[in-house]
């Protein structure tokens, strides 16, 4: 019976040496299994006689090294798991400081950004104003017939277009000659039924004016047909007008006197005062404001 017991030894130290390393890989660091303390103990400690037997000096000694090797385990193992914190901790002040760092180089990057913007809007607003200014001498005419007749001879085509609309520029001496003429775009798009816009360069910007403010107050013709005449602006300035058209309509039903000044400004006529805007908005705002208004401009 005692050699069968003792040759089974061996196979529980491998079992037990296989918990061993488990537990070793588990917090990286060579710790020894609480079962292989207690067994290394167990086999070192001394063989009790029936004459010795349960000795109370063996047995306190016994206890006392087996206390000593356990505390030394769960001392290393307190070690090992302080170590691995203080790291987990380091490395997370690093990502909490490279994350503030990288909020306040965003912050900065979208304060650049709003800059940035900025000028670009400014450059823009820039350019279309000196585009504009670059037009002041001209008119934009709609609705002119497309014939060769017409397209040949345009600077003429004006000119009876002035004689039969306010000939009375004429009649005070005005000077209506023209620098040139041309179409807009430069060639003509068979898919499109409309006549293209012509546009007149005058010579001299009072004569323009006099002729745009004729053209305000009644329908301006050519040979009895009906025909436009406005101020030629840059292509963005006429897309922000033509936002207002819908408003400008109510309005006018309304009888607010709605006007679009430069660049793109509603006017209008209300209770005994001028109003502007420059907004869409601005204008929504001021109408819901006013039970006369609200809902009948939207």
């Amino acid at each position: 019976m005692t050699n069968s017991t003792e040759a089974q030894k061996p196979q529980n130290t491998k079992k037990n040496k296989k918990k061993g390393a488990t537990l070793d890989t588990f917090y990286g660091a060579k710790i020894q299994n609480t079962e292989q303390i207690e067994e290394d103990i167990q086999e070192n400690s001394p063989k009790s006689s029936k004459g010795n037997r349960n000795s109370p000096q063996t047995h306190e000694e016994f206890e006392s090294e087996r206390t000593k090797k356990m505390e030394a385990l769960w001392e290393e193992k307190w070690e090992m798991m302080q170590k691995k914190f203080t790291h987990l901790q380091n490395q997370f002040d690093q990502t909490v400081k490279e994350n503030q760092a990288l909020k306040q180089e965003l912050i900065k990057q979208s304060q650049n950004t709003k800059k940035l913007e900025e000028n670009i809007k400014y450059l823009t607003d820039k350019v279309i104003d000196l585009e504009n200014r670059g037009r002041r001498e001209n008119l934009r005419i709609i609705g002119l017939p497309e014939k060769p007749e017409i397209n040949t001879k345009l600077d003429m085509v004006i000119q009876d277009i002035i004689k039969e609309n306010c000939p009375e520029i004429l009649e005070q001496g005005g000077n209506t000659a023209t620098d040139r003429a041309h179409r807009t775009p430069s060639t003509l798009n068979p898919q499109k039924t409309t006549p293209r816009n012509v546009i007149a360069k005058f010579q001299s910007y009072q004569t323009k004016e006099k002729i745009l403010q004729e053209a305000r107050k009644r329908q301006f013709r050519y040979k009895g047909m009906p025909i436009r005449v406005t101020q030629d602006l840059a292509s963005s300035t006429l897309n922000d007008r033509k936002a207002w058209n819908m408003i400008f309509r109510k309005a006018r039903e309304l009888g607010l006197q709605p006007r679009i000044s430069y660049p793109a400004k509603l006017t209008i006529y209300f209770q005994g005062k001028v109003w502007a805007f420059n907004k869409i908005e601005d204008f929504q705002l001021f109408a819901k404001k006013r039970p006369e208004l609200c809902g009948k401009v939207d």
